[in-house]
């Protein structure tokens, strides 16, 4: 199917907007906001307001396909509102992401490093199994290659001036407890996802988890960490790897999550994980809290069709036990 779209002036977008249904009470406001953030942009949080029909016979597998015409009483700044939310709400999780992050690495570094200076290069010290298993499907390379081609080019893209002391005084390979410094959030989780069950186990424990979650969870962070670090759309976006739960009783907070598959491909279940994981890290933190009170400033819109906290996947009687 060509693409026919013309390109379009900033007045001439705000324009098609207005044609469409949008209500514009700031001609000079509006135009600013897509100067600044971009039409494309805010089209991802314009969409759940535009009208929805029933798809032609053959059309889709979709029941409904949206048209481009909004719904009543829609307002620009019910978009822009919007993106303000998400734009916290990303930056409020790399904050705690980010802590989670170093101390995954101190994890790794001190329990591998035990077994060796070099563990981390050598395929003996993880699982036979999970090495050896392709990359992806249909892929060439097992998981321990593409592990390893990840890592040699986050060394060698690296800038740090640790990095160069080290090649320059020890040779070309870093130590573990060096090397965990140019991990990217992605390297973390596969490499804790080939270590054997006993490594994974025992890291695990220390966030009441079961290994097989505990992967499971780290991967789903991996994920929500590149939505945030592309500065993507978050707040009801759809989770495309969900997570595994731990059986009934074994984290209290899970047992309100019955097994939806609907929940689990929503971001609230990564945002209360991510909560579980930071308060072992931090017991002391006070990031929850700040998260809490953030959704709870969900913006109200003007237009008929309301959105809320139930297009995030959240979980009934959530600040119960938040």
């Amino acid at each position: 199917m060509p693409f026919a779209r013309p390109w379009l002036s900033y007045q001439q977008q705000l324009d098609q907007l207005i044609g469409r249904g949008i209500t514009v009470t700031d001609r000079d406001a509006a135009l600013s906001y897509l100067e600044r953030i971009g039409y494309y942009r805010l089209s991802g949080y314009w969409y759940p307001f535009r009208r929805f029909e029933p798809a032609a016979e053959g059309e889709s597998k979709r029941e409904t396909r949206a048209t481009d015409q909004f719904c009543p009483d829609t307002h620009l700044l019910d978009a822009v509102e919007l993106y303000l939310f998400d734009k916290k709400l990303r930056l409020l999780v790399v904050d705690a992401l980010e802590r989670i992050e170093v101390a995954l690495r101190v994890d790794l570094a001190y329990l591998l490093g035990k077994r060796n200076t070099f563990a981390h290069l050598d395929r003996s010290y993880f699982h036979p199994s999970f090495i050896r298993q392709p990359a992806f499907r249909g892929s060439h390379q097992t998981r321990f290659e593409a592990w390893m081609e990840k890592y040699r080019g986050l060394v060698k893209r690296s800038k740090e001036d640790f990095v160069r002391h080290y090649h320059q005084r020890h040779g070309e390979e870093l130590p573990i407890w060096v090397a965990v410094e140019v991990f990217d959030f992605g390297a973390i989780s596969q490499l804790i996802g080939m270590m054997k069950v006993s490594d994974q186990q025992h890291i695990a424990s220390k966030y009441g988890l079961d290994w097989q979650v505990f992967a499971s969870w780290i991967y789903g962070l991996s994920y929500l960490r590149n939505i945030c670090a592309h500065h993507s759309r978050l707040w009801n976006r759809n989770v495309t790897t969900q997570v595994k739960l731990p059986k009934p009783r074994e984290v209290q907070w899970c047992d309100f999550l019955a097994k939806d598959d609907e929940r689990l491909a929503k971001p609230f279940v990564l945002l209360a994980i991510t909560r579980h994981l930071l308060k072992v890290i931090c017991p002391n933190t006070l990031w929850h809290l700040r998260l809490r009170d953030h959704l709870l400033t969900f913006p109200t819109q003007k237009s008929v069709r309301k959105l809320g906290l139930a297009n995030m996947g959240y979980i009934e009687n959530w600040q119960e036990w938040w």
